[in-house]
Parts: structure tokens; C-alpha cells; sequence
């Protein structure tokens, strides 16, 4: 199996996701660098909306890869992130088959590469070509998932009973994400590399929201991430994502604002709070009217 170098040092793994809109600090780009030249998973953990997904896709975009998804919830099985057979097509290549043919003839057919139906993990494994695999918020699947992502992590292949063992030519670059909902085995998180992202400094949000929103005056982009501070610190229910702040930003140049006061933060409030109650607090706590 090859391990293909997608970055030279921390300084180019800065560089190129900055190019695609992705600002990070020393910690984060020395972190992928690691994880992609020693060939390890990346483990990325911290509360929602602080940009764990956006940076495997700035990972895919900087190396041109393509970005393969497996999204985890409760439930969620080998059939659905591994590989499953196509049974309906099956069901039809038996019916259609010669009453005289032998099962096992049969067997042999419909357990076959055309009947197979890939799911991320195998996806991933197979691909030639440069390949980031996101396995996002790892801590909303059951325990008995992280067996199955051992096995794959371990070796980056697949056994198919029926069709032997397919192994990666090429590894991908593997960005697991975790929201901390539960804790993730020790196992798992040994054959990972670890990084915590929290919310970014004031500073560094600034500049994110001068990068993704052309025509915002630095000042605004100012008060915008000063509130967004202040209304994170609020403790409310679901606190306004990075992604959020950058939409806020949107919402006031589309409605042609320059400033950020009291009217403007009332009017637009609904962009960042998404909870009735979030938003009676922060209009106490603010002394906002309406």
C-alpha cells in the first residue's frame, strides 16, 4: 500500500487550506501534517460548529481529492457504512436463471462484483486516486461501529467473504470527528492522532469572516465577532457556529448594514439563535428591544 505525501510541511499545509478559504493556527496545521506523513486517522473533537467538517472538505479542495463521506448516527450498520449485496437484483438473477443451472453456479454469479453495492469505507479503500475519508461524528454511532472501524483503520482493508480480501493500493487521509458525546474507546483513539478544536480566537474569527465575505469592512467584521462572543458566553442551548457567524456577516451586507447596533442585532438575531429560549435570553442579557 502506498502512502502518498499530500503535504510537504505544516507551513504548506497552512498555505494551501488558506488558499481554499480555510484559516488555521500552528496547532491544526502541524496536526494534518502529522497525520497525513505518518499515515494515521485524525481525531478531531470539540462542540459543534467550530469547523470540524469543513476541514476534511478544505483537505479535499487544498489536495484535489476526493472527499468521501460516512456520516454516523444511532443504528447505523455494516451494511450502510461497509458494503451490501444488491438482494433485489439478486432475487431477479435467481428467478431468471435456467431451472437446470446448479446452485452453486448461481451462488458464484449473484455474490459477483456486479451485484456488489459499495458503502464509504470500501468506497474509500478502493480508490486509486487521492481520497479523503471523513468519518463525521463517530460519537453518534453504537459502541459495536468502532470494532468494525479497527479492522479498517488497522490495515485500510475489507474482507467480502464471497469475494476475498480487498486491501487499499493507496491510503486515504482519514478525518474522524466526534462532538464528545460520548466517549470514543481508547482503542480507537490510539491508532488515532488527536486534535481539539474550540471556538477560534476573536482575531483569528475575524479574519475568517474577512476571508469568506468579500465587501465587509474590517470594522463591522469587529463588532460582528465581539457579539458573537458575548453571546456564546451566554450559555445558550446551541451556541452560534463559526459558520453561523460568517452567515450573519452575509445577512448585514445583504441588507446593506454597516454597523452592528442594537436594531441591527434584533432584527437579524434568528441567523445565530436557532431556540426561541436562546434568543429571549440573549434580548435580556443584550437589552434589546423587540
Amino acid at each position: 500500500m502506498t502512502v502518498h505525501a499530500l503535504f510537504a510541511s505544516p507551513d504548506d499545509v497552512a498555505a494551501r487550506l488558506a488558499a481554499g478559504g480555510y484559516l488555521t493556527d500552528e496547532s491544526i496545521a502541524t496536526t494534518v501534517f502529522l497525520a497525513q506523513a505518518l499515515g494515521k486517522p485524525l481525531l478531531v473533537e470539540g462542540p459543534a460548529g467550530v469547523g470540524k467538517t469543513e476541514l476534511a472538505k478544505a483537505v479535499a479542495r487544498a489536495c484535489e481529492a476526493e472527499l468521501i463521506r460516512l456520516q454516523c448516527y444511532e443504528g447505523l450498520d455494516e451494511a450502510r457504512a461497509l458494503y451490501e449485496f444488491n438482494y433485489k437484483k439478486q432475487l431477479l438473477a435467481i428467478q431468471a436463471a435456467p431451472s437446470d443451472r446448479g446452485w452453486e453456479e448461481t451462488h458464484d454469479d449473484i455474490f459477483s462484483e456486479d451485484f456488489l453495492l459499495e458503502r464509504p469505507l470500501l468506497a474509500a479503500i478502493r480508490r486509486t486516486g487521492p481520497t479523503v475519508l471523513l468519518i463525521d461524528e463517530a460519537d453518534k454511532a453504537d459502541v459495536e461501529m468502532e470494532g468494525m472501524l479497527l479492522e479498517v483503520l488497522s490495515d485500510f482493508q475489507v474482507t467480502i467473504p464471497e469475494l476475498g480480501t480487498v486491501a487499499a493500493t493507496r491510503r486515504p487521509f482519514v478525518l474522524i470527528t466526534s462532538n464528545a458525546a460520548r466517549e470514543l474507546s481508547e482503542a480507537l483513539k490510539r491508532r488515532c492522532l488527536y486534535l481539539h478544536l474550540d471556538y477560534p480566537a476573536a482575531d483569528r474569527e475575524r479574519d475568517i469572516v474577512l476571508a469568506q465575505v468579500p465587501g465587509i469592512e474590517a470594522e463591522l467584521a469587529e463588532q460582528l465577532v465581539r457579539t458573537v462572543g458575548t453571546l456564546r458566553a451566554l450559555e445558550v442551548k446551541k451556541a452560534p457556529s463559526i459558520a453561523e457567524t460568517v452567515d450573519w456577516a452575509r445577512t448585514l451586507l445583504a441588507l446593506g448594514l454597516d454597523e452592528l447596533d442594537e436594531a441591527a442585532v434584533a432584527r437579524t438575531l434568528g441567523v445565530v439563535l436557532k431556540h426561541v429560549s436562546d434568543q429571549e435570553r440573549a434580548r435580556k442579557e443584550l437589552g434589546l428591544k423587540g
